[in-house]
């Protein structure tokens, strides 16, 4: 048990504790960060957290992370921004985010839920990445990989 802000960023954790301040205790509940939940913790910025949370993804200051408690969750999944894939790896699409014609091209090109993607390579600045889904090559910018959620494969 510890604190959602020391915690392994990409894996699920259940929520046991959440902090006791009226105001912010509400705000998290109207936000459905109650005790029970899972949550992920997808990176940390200057002075906030992006957490995601019933596929929402949501920013909280350091100061409320510092007081949500947190425990392993009992069935672990390691869910991250499909640009921060390495070559080889291979990934479930879990949820798309962007807005009307950016969210509608990414699908459009068969990045939809539950559709495996594996990094086949990577340009030798990083930018573009090939991925291989569907029985096709197809390569994207990362910053329109950022808006793509997976499921990574952990191979053992």
């Amino acid at each position: 048990m510890g604190k959602l802000i020391d915690v392994t960023p990409h894996q699920t954790y259940q929520v046991t504790g959440v902090p006791e301040q009226p105001e912010i205790k509400k705000h998290l509940q109207d936000l459905g960060l109650i005790v029970g939940s899972e949550v992920i913790l997808l990176k940390t910025q200057s002075k906030s957290g992006i957490v995601l949370l019933h596929n929402n993804r949501i920013a909280l200051d350091y100061s409320i992370l510092e007081e949500i408690q947190v425990k392993p969750a009992g069935i672990s999944k390691e869910i991250l921004s499909l640009d921060q894939l390495s070559v080889g790896d291979t990934g479930q699409v879990v949820l798309i985010f962007g807005e009307g014609a950016i969210k509608r091209r990414l699908m459009d090109m068969g990045l939809t839920k539950r559709v495996a993607v594996t990094v086949k390579k990577l340009a030798p600045l990083g930018d573009p990445i090939e991925l291989s889904l569907r029985g096709y090559a197809l390569s994207l910018r990362k910053s329109e990989a950022e808006y793509i959620l997976v499921e990574r494969e952990v191979t053992n």
